[in-house]
């Protein structure tokens, strides 16, 4: 993934993780004072492409900015980063700068006094340029504990080729238009939803979402205080969800599929015009411009909103969404590691970043070199919403949001059931 606008709208965001330090430990200094030398590790999810060549560029720039600085990169396959930044966290031998998805996730760090405030070291460009919205996800007890560098709302991303020979002339706006247009595309022999089901969380997201359309934003937000799984919306959007798998919308093998390795992920059969939609987070532009044939952005890629579901008590037009940051470790060298933090703002910077990830920076004064009509549908959307949630699995946590995840690919699979869903959370909640 990468999993990756934050454009200026009132917006609450409810609701982080990676691996084991190479060479030097954290927070090291490799001179032993000699000269002030400081040499830091820094890892990101961005494996492949443009995007692990951005974050190449960057450090190399820093540098040369920073000579006494030294950065070592790990960029580590997003669906393994969590696990083992945990488990470097938790052995003492965390990175000096990771990835940051916020919620739950960065709560348990913040309270096992694992990062470092940056409160007071952020630099002027990011408190002028960056929305208070979006340091709002990384805010705990008073203090902002990561740096924000982009945001993700998260919708539906499909090929208007594809739409087209199936004879679809608009996007759906309700479930059930969404369903008469993937019969159309079943109809007309094309794969309707791909979903990379082996990684769990892709098809965990449609759960989300329906939880989105079901449950009001104060249940949303009560449940990641009190970790209580008891509002019957939970159950609701189970069965919402389970009416939706039942209608067969995807891909063949979607069980066994990838999200985002290779042309066979549902990014790359997005991609490759083996199927039609997606639903994924605004990082998907850019996953799926590195997996076409001729690893250019996709022609044909257009984007909508998850589709409303009648009877719910979310606010219509509700999205999810989450901020992409990065945090300094608590036993990184503050200077040097915040000064890192900062640089990522600057707005050659971002426009950069935009640039390799096809992802809308953070910096709004660099949000102006957006051109994608799909990114620009994504900005209104988002506008719109009168309220984001970040990612369940985030929000509620590590034990909750992994329970969440695999109840709901055995529901897929026809191993569980709705109840297993709402059980399983709640017992993974009490287990703290």
């Amino acid at each position: 993934m990468t999993r990756k606008i934050r454009a200026a709208a009132a917006i609450a965001l409810i609701g982080v993780t990676t691996l084991v330090a190479a060479g030097c430990s954290a927070g090291s200094d490799a001179a032993g004072g000699d000269g002030g030398k400081v040499s830091m590790t820094f890892w990101h999810n961005s494996t492949t492409g443009p995007g692990k060549a951005f974050w190449a560029k960057t450090v190399k720039d820093f540098e040369a900015k920073n000579p006494n600085v030294t950065i070592k990169i790990q960029a580590i396959q997003n669906e393994d980063l969590d696990g083992k930044l945990q488990t470097a966290l938790n052995s003492g031998s965390a990175p000096d700068v990771f990835l940051q998805r916020g919620g739950g996730k960065m709560a348990a760090m913040v309270n096992a006094g694992q990062l470092m405030d940056i409160s007071g070291s952020i630099g002027k460009t990011a408190k002028s340029e960056i929305s208070d919205a979006a340091f709002g996800g990384y805010e705990q007890d008073g203090k902002t504990w990561a740096m924000p560098v982009d945001v993700n709302p998260e919708g539906i991303w499909y090929s208007q080729d594809l739409f087209e020979q199936a004879g679809i002339e608009n996007t759906p706006t309700t479930m059930d238009e969404l369903n008469a247009d993937i019969q159309k595309l079943k109809d007309a022999g094309i794969q309707p939803v791909a979903v990379g089901a082996k990684d769990a969380w892709p098809a965990a997201h449609w759960y989300y979402n329906f939880a989105l359309r079901a449950c009001s934003e104060s249940t949303l937000t009560k449940t990641a205080k009190d970790l209580k799984f008891t509002n019957s919306c939970w159950t609701q959007a189970g069965k919402d969800t389970k009416a939706f798998f039942d209608t067969k919308p995807f891909n063949d093998g979607y069980l066994t599929t990838a999200s985002q390795q290779g042309a066979g992920s549902s990014a790359g059969l997005v991609a490759n015009h083996k199927a039609a939609m997606e639903l994924m987070g605004a990082w998907d532009p850019g996953v799926i411009s590195s997996l076409t044939p001729d690893g250019k952005p996709l022609a044909d890629l257009g984007f909508f909103p998850f589709p409303e579901v009648s009877g719910g008590k979310g606010a219509p037009g509700s999205m999810m969404g989450a901020v992409d940051g990065f945090s300094c470790s608590a036993k990184a060298p503050k200077q040097a590691c915040t000064d890192f933090l900062n640089y990522m703002t600057e707005k050659p910077v971002q426009e950069a970043y935009y640039k390799a990830f096809n992802a809308i920076p953070a910096n709004q004064s660099a949000q102006s070199v957006v051109t994608e009509p799909y990114l620009k549908t994504v900005l209104e959307a988002y506008n719109k919403a009168p309220f984001v949630s970040n990612y369940l699995d985030t929000v509620y946590g590590q034990n909750v949001g992994n329970a969440l995840n695999t109840s709901v690919v055995n529901l897929l699979a026809g191993k569980g059931s709705v109840d297993d869903i709402v059980k399983t959370i709640n017992q993974a909640a009490a287990k703290g």
